[in-house]
């Protein structure tokens, strides 16, 4: 069991792009505790924390359809060389700029905004890569590795975050930040891959859009799937927007508080990588993909009307299991149907869904919380992502029965 949970760190490419991703990620995470932090302690409103989210959400929702064009038509290596070096860049300026003492709310705004055009270019790439890394038939054992990695960091990062924050303050977890980027450009360096393979253009950059949009339409597994993701982060997530607010006004724990519960939100999603890396052989994997979706907003839901850490904590690490364990299954089943030549350009749909949609959540949490309570922040989009999954599970069958 062990051995098959971690094959795909038998591939030289793959450890070197597991072990730089994860420096980086931990540093990333580091610097996603912080930020809202400070915008809370500047504004003291639960509407900015949405605000500063949303706003790295306009780049990827405008730009990454064109990114997955870009990550179709170019070396993805060093497509992400350029994308990482952009990232480290923007931490370290962040950083300059908050000990400047000089660093408003709407500065910040303009980071975000920088950071997501970055992200908009990084993401397809880095997503249609793992297929460059691992043979075909361990492609979702290494997705399922991926975010296992990714949910490593979200369990060291934030906890270095709330300790980071309370004894030196966020400058240092932005200096972190951009130092660690370093990890991730060697990895890419470092990796030997064989002469990419880049297909031929055939029209403009909008006709090879419309044609992996065509692609998603016409093929209905793709197609549910990725309405299945849509509707959790634009509904389901956004509680996670409000985590700083939880933290100082619901739970009364303040920065280590902060850091734990983004903590074990993280240690419950890794254990759920670990899981579907374990059963990538599994073959009824839409029944996981069901499981996922219905505990994710259910434990959200029981989250947000708790006032005790303990209680508070293990009810996050039911929502990282469930989140994980769809998302997860998702990527996978995409990236195993999709065809190597529109690769990019579906993942960068999948990631305009995964990533862009989420602070378009945030924003919708952060209203309703102004406007009804913290609380209802939370719970009343979690409520509309359950009542989806629900009729997911009773009127489109093909769902479940995903393999």
């Amino acid at each position: 069991m062990l051995r098959s949970t971690f094959s795909s760190l038998r591939h030289p490419n793959y450890r070197l792009w597991f072990a730089g991703q994860l420096v980086s990620l931990i540093g990333t995470w580091m610097q996603n505790v912080a930020v809202p932090w400070l915008v809370y302690h500047l504004t003291g409103s639960p509407f900015f924390l949405g605000l500063v989210s949303f706003t790295s959400a306009v780049p990827m929702l405008t730009l990454t359809l064109w990114a997955g064009v870009l990550a179709d038509r170019m070396n993805r290596k060093y497509l992400l060389m350029i994308t990482q070096s952009v990232m480290m860049l923007l931490a370290f300026l962040l950083a300059a700029a908050y000990y400047s003492n000089m660093l408003e709310w709407w500065h910040i705004l303009f980071f975000s905004a920088a950071s997501g055009i970055a992200q908009a270019f990084d993401a397809p790439a880095r997503q249609a890569m793992v297929a460059d890394l691992v043979p075909r038939e361990q492609m979702m054992n290494a997705i399922a590795l991926n975010s296992a990695m990714f949910n490593s960091a979200r369990i060291i990062g934030p906890a270095l975050a709330g300790i980071t924050l309370a004894a030196a303050g966020p400058g240092w977890c932005f200096i972190i930040n951009g130092f660690s980027f370093f990890a991730v450009i060697l990895g890419l360096l470092l990796i030997r891959l064989p002469q990419a393979k880049i297909l031929a253009t055939r029209g403009s950059a909008l006709a090879e859009i419309r044609e992996g949009l065509l692609y998603i339409w016409r093929h209905d597994s793709i197609r549910a799937l990725i309405l299945l993701l849509a509707v959790t982060n634009i509904f389901a997530i956004g509680y996670s927007s409000l985590l700083p607010a939880f933290a100082r006004d619901v739970l009364h724990s303040g920065e280590y508080g902060l850091g734990f519960m983004s903590t074990a939100i993280g240690a419950g999603a890794l254990l759920g990588a670990l899981l579907l890396a374990a059963l990538s052989g599994y073959p009824r994997k839409g029944l996981l993909l069901t499981a996922g979706n219905l505990l994710f907003p259910a434990a959200v839901i029981a989250f947000t009307f708790s006032h005790t850490m303990w209680i508070s904590l293990v009810l996050l690490g039911l929502t990282g299991f469930g989140f994980m364990v769809q998302n997860a299954t998702v990527n996978s089943l995409i990236q195993s149907r999709v065809e190597d030549r529109l690769r990019g350009r579906v993942m960068s749909v999948y990631t305009i869904v995964f990533q862009g949609f989420f602070p378009i959540g945030a924003l919708f949490a952060g209203t309703v919380a102004q406007q009804f309570g913290i609380e209802l922040g939370g719970a009343v989009g979690a409520g509309i992502a359950l009542v989806f999954g629900l009729l997911l599970w009773w009127r489109v069958p093909l769902i479940r029965e995903l393999v």
